[in-house]
């Protein structure tokens, strides 16, 4: 998949949020799929998924 055909399905999803949820249901969207485009770009670079579990697992303790 192109990156401005990924660019342009992440910008229907927003519209699609924005429209029928609102701007809170549009922000959660956006600031969700930032997150999930910083892990999926740190785990392409080199990181592990297992240290990303192992920060989860150190903040409950």
């Amino acid at each position: 998949m192109s990156t401005p055909f990924t660019g342009m399905i992440a910008g229907m999803v927003l519209a699609f949020a924005g429209f029928f949820g609102g701007f809170g249901a549009f922000l959660l969207v956006a600031a969700l799929g930032g997150l999930g485009w910083a892990l999926g770009r740190w785990v392409e670079h080199g990181g592990g998924v297992q240290d990303v579990r192992d920060v989860f697992e150190r903040s409950r303790r």
